[in-house]
């Protein structure tokens, strides 16, 4: 979907039309969710602090998200797209793989049930798409960034040895600032430039992932697309108003672990390993985990070991964070015969987050 949130909103509200709107609350901690094109071209992204976004964009509408509606308007989406599939893997409330081999619509391209399916969103729900059509997963993914907003592109299989090696390295999956700079390091900055490495050099420099570079690099991607891929963690994080101590954090810790503990019981699942995450004043990230010999059995047993990780981070006393967060990885799917009662005493009216996923960050 095409800025999805600032769509609905603008699709919702006439007054917002042609107009540059930021999807996100006002306030120092605030980040941005969405950001309409009229806003993007002044600079505003998503996941930028709202007061940047308010600097860059002076004269832009600030919305506050309306979750609900957004999560409705995703549902309906996916309806159209099932009418055409059931692989179907949704990557969050506005992007989904689809695997169309056999078209449930009878159409006999892809690049006709992606024509189909633009049409319909538009057509029922006054809002637009892109798509990517490609042999595989990842391809898609660079094909449907590529004639945003609201554009189709398509690379077909002959096309791959072409399309490819003009890309700069970052456009494939997993290479970030940490990983571009170390391939730069090497010399190489193009995706043709890569192709020219020896995989067992980059499997010496990236491990596992060096393997991965060079299939990539040739358009190579065995994923398949999974309708209904497992949840890999559960999490809650909280941006605080004011930076404060790690000393004085045990209050917040001890709340997203109960967040964390409500929606794993929603859920249905146990998770293995706990996690702490920290973000300091100046953004870094740490992150300290610990597997005990079982599971956590309760919401307290959690926010302890949560406590107990906080004592781990070797940092200076007057340090200063604006974040924390308390996570469960490993996740598995609850034996309801053997859990203890208090698991199901704690349970409350919160929803299970999606694989990942956390709460309002910063």
């Amino acid at each position: 979907m095409d800025a999805f949130y600032a769509s609905v909103e603008q699709r919702d509200d006439a007054a917002l039309r042609g107009r540059p709107v930021v999807v996100a609350w006002r306030g120092n901690r605030s980040v941005v969710c969405a950001a309409s094109y009229e806003a993007r071209r002044f600079g505003v992204r998503s996941a930028m602090p709202a007061v940047r976004a308010e600097r860059l964009c002076p004269d832009a509408v600030f919305v506050p998200p309306d979750f609900v509606r957004y999560r409705a308007v995703s549902r309906q989406v996916r309806q159209i797209l099932l009418r055409h599939t059931d692989l179907v893997e949704p990557l969050s409330l506005d992007e989904a793989y689809l695997d169309v081999t056999q078209s449930r619509s009878g159409l006999p391209t892809a690049t006709a049930v992606a024509r189909a399916i633009r049409e319909q969103i538009r057509g029922e729900l006054q809002l637009t798409a892109s798509a990517g059509v490609a042999p595989n997963k990842f391809l898609a993914k660079i094909a449907s960034d590529w004639r945003k907003p609201d554009g189709l592109f398509v690379i077909r299989p002959a096309d791959v040895d072409a399309f490819l090696p003009p890309l700069p390295v970052g456009r494939l999956p997993g290479v970030g600032k940490v990983v571009g700079s170390k391939l730069e390091e090497m010399g190489v900055k193009t995706v043709g430039e890569l192709q020219a490495v020896d995989r067992h050099l980059l499997e010496a420099r990236f491990g596992r992932y060096g393997a991965r570079l060079a299939e990539l690099a040739r358009g190579i991607d065995h994923n398949t697309v999974e309708p209904d891929r497992p949840t890999l963690s559960i999490s809650a994080e909280d941006t605080f108003e004011r930076d404060i101590p790690l000393a004085g954090m045990e209050p917040a810790i001890r709340r997203m672990a109960a967040k964390t503990w409500a929606a794993a019981v929603k859920a249905g699942c146990v998770g293995r390993t706990v996690v702490l995450k920290l973000k300091t004043s100046d953004f870094r990230i740490l992150t300290r985990s610990h597997t005990p010999p079982a599971p956590p059995g309760s919401s307290r047993e959690l926010e302890d070991i949560a406590l107990a990780l906080r004592d781990r981070v070797q940092r200076p006393a007057d340090d200063l964070y604006r974040l924390v967060g308390v996570g469960l990885a490993n996740i598995e799917p609850a034996d309801r015969q053997q859990m203890q009662p208090e698991l199901f005493a704690t349970a409350d009216d919160s929803a299970a987050l999606p694989p990942g996923s956390a709460g309002p960050g910063g």
